[in-house]
């Protein structure tokens, strides 16, 4: 294994793309090809895992670990805080049960794009322009790009009223913070900027005394695990709803996890350490998601704050009244924590998707003057996101709740475009997705449907009662069963047709002999041992080799459909919001 100080074997500047054996496969800038080089440790690029003690497998996974922890704690953004608070304060902890639902979710969402960054070395925008054309790609960048612009703003909104809360004013700590976020990643090393985003991940074990100086009861806790619609299934209770999965499972994550681990150098012979790396990342979201619910549920009970959110910064200095000035604090530095790691976060998935889009270098392994327009659009990016900030207090609350609710709806799509990629073996390979991982990504992806159209709904026909919208939940279930049903059938039917060709090119044989023809007299392990190797080695060639996914018309129609549905979605999200505004 190998330990570097000095960030790894970053390329020199006059290297504008791999060569030698690496220029054959999809990676693109050749500073994310080398060593492994994180916060914890390095690993050399030929490593592997054959031969190593159990002490050498734990120093290689500190090595690994940070794409999927840093991706799961920037999720707890100023955003989620404020969002997982409104639901504490409105609603105790009778919400739980939606954070428990999301576990899977946000599982095998990020496991895919472990697996398309690892093996296809490339970032998520690219493989969407190069696999699905100019027309897709537009669709699903532009969409990160608006729906990141306004989440940073958030992050920056998140920072003024934490840094508020220690008397600190806007004027002085949004330009502050600024700064230091173009500080953390402009040093040209790849370790200094995680170890500093580790830094900050530390910083969230002020959570644990946060929930209990406010005496959470464990009782109410456990019963917000079962299902429950308290006051009803509104349109106001389907928008938190809504706003808490797009803030706890948002687009911007896919593209920065399959991004950074592209920058990481991690390949498909570490993705079993990455997943690891994946749980922990939601195991201390989830930890603080519920931290923050209780916070806000428990320390204010009883006071007149209950049912009456307004923004963050009001539930700091409500906790500091109620329950003294330290848990206010507390409350106050999670939420300047989780504000600056999210902006971070957030601003690189933007501009590793502009350096994906525009076929420029985009890596922290590089100095400022070797990738200049990769840190001039995330400097720009933070300058913008800060001057909107500034405008009216009473705007950017209902903005916070808004962005999260906008990635909401726009999750469904997303996960679209990542599922075909999983199942595009041009791309994958070996690494495609199973029969079992497609169900449950489409369980995911109908479900997020549903709940979107329930938002729609609600919000154009305001007097649509809870039994009503039940109704509308079943019905939709029932489609997608039959609709599932009927996806599994076509498979079954299409890989018969393939087989039955295959046997009349060899000389129509009998079909049911084509699985005889591969038999061969290796054991099962030694079938396992085989194909893992293949796994473990196994790349994506240069994208323009690869002949390029035709749509079919029902594809196609679907995608145009879903497009057309989400636009209107986006729309409606808008006039709630207006609406909230105007009063």
């Amino acid at each position: 294994m190998a330990f570097f100080s000095n960030g790894g074997d970053r390329r020199t500047a006059t290297t504008a793309a791999p060569t030698g054996a690496a220029a054959t496969s999809a990676t693109m800038d050749s500073a994310h090809v080398g060593d492994i080089v994180g916060a914890l440790g390095s690993i050399g690029q030929h490593d592997t895992l054959e031969g190593r003690t159990r002490k050498q497998r734990v120093r290689m996974l500190l090595a690994i670990m940070g794409p999927g922890l840093i991706v799961m704690v920037g999720d707890n953004d100023a955003g989620g805080v404020a969002t997982y608070a409104q639901a504490g304060q409105n609603y105790g902890m009778a919400l739980v049960w939606t954070l428990l639902l999301l576990i899977p979710v946000l599982y095998v969402n990020q496991e895919m794009v472990v697996r398309l960054g690892a093996v296809a070395g490339v970032g998520h925008a690219r493989l969407i322009f190069d696999r699905f054309g100019r027309f897709w790609g537009a669709f699903s960048v532009g969409d990160l790009f608006i729906v990141n612009a306004l989440t940073i703003v958030t992050e920056f909104i998140g920072v003024s009223m934490a840094l508020g809360y220690f008397g600190l004013p806007k004027g002085i700590s949004v330009p502050l913070a600024a700064v230091l976020l173009f500080a953390m990643v402009a040093g040209g090393s790849f370790r200094r900027w995680e170890r500093f985003l580790f830094g900050l991940i530390a910083v969230n074990i002020v959570m644990f005394p946060l929930a209990f100086m406010v005496h959470p009861s464990v009782r109410d806790t456990a019963h917000g695990l079962l299902p429950s619609f308290p006051g009803g299934l509104n349109s106001t209770l389907l928008l938190l709803i809504v706003a808490i999965v797009g803030t706890t499972v948002a687009p911007w994550q896919l593209f920065f996890q399959q991004s950074n681990i592209v920058d990481k150098r991690i390949t498909p012979r570490w993705i079993r350490y990455e997943r690891i790396d994946l749980w922990i990342g939601i195991v201390v979201v989830m930890a603080g998601a519920i931290a923050i619910m209780a916070a806000a549920a428990f320390g204010l009970a009883g006071t007149d704050a209950i049912g009456n959110f307004t923004d963050a910064g009001a539930v700091a200095q409500s906790l500091s009244d109620h329950m003294g000035k330290t848990v206010g604090a507390l409350f106050a530095i999670l939420l300047l924590d989780a504000s600056l790691i999210g902006a971070n976060a957030v601003g690189l998935a933007t501009t590793y998707a502009l350096g994906d889009t525009m076929g420029k270098r985009h890596s922290l392994h590089w100095k400022i003057t070797e990738a200049p327009m990769f840190y001039a659009g995330y400097a720009a990016l933070l300058a913008i996101a800060a001057a909107v900030s500034f405008s009216p207090d009473h705007v950017l609350g209902l903005l916070t709740q808004g962005v999260q609710a906008l990635a909401g709806v726009l999750l469904p799509s997303a996960t679209v475009f990542l599922v075909l990629l999983c199942n595009d073996r041009a791309v994958l390979g070996p690494w495609v997705n199973t029969v079992r991982q497609n169900i449950v990504a489409g369980v995911i992806v109908w479900s997020l449907v549903l709940l979107s159209l329930a938002l729609t709904a609600a919000t154009f026909f305001p007097g649509l009662t809870t039994g009503a919208l039940e109704i509308g939940f079943g019905a939709g279930v029932a489609v997608g069963l039959l609709g599932g049903a009927g996806m599994l059938i076509s498979r079954r039917i299409a890989k018969r047709r393939e087989i039955e060709r295959t046997a009349q090119e060899l000389g129509n044989i009998d079909p049911d002999q084509i699985e005889e023809l591969d038999a061969t007299p290796l054991t099962r392990a030694e079938r396992k041992a085989i194909a893992e190797q293949d796994r473990d080695t196994w790349r994506t060639p240069a994208l323009h080799t690869l002949e390029r996914p035709v749509f079919g018309t029902a594809r196609m129609t679907g995608m145009l459909a879903l497009r057309g549905y989400l636009l209107v979605a986006v729309i409606l999200v808008g006039v709630k919001i207006f609406q909230a505004i105007t009063g």
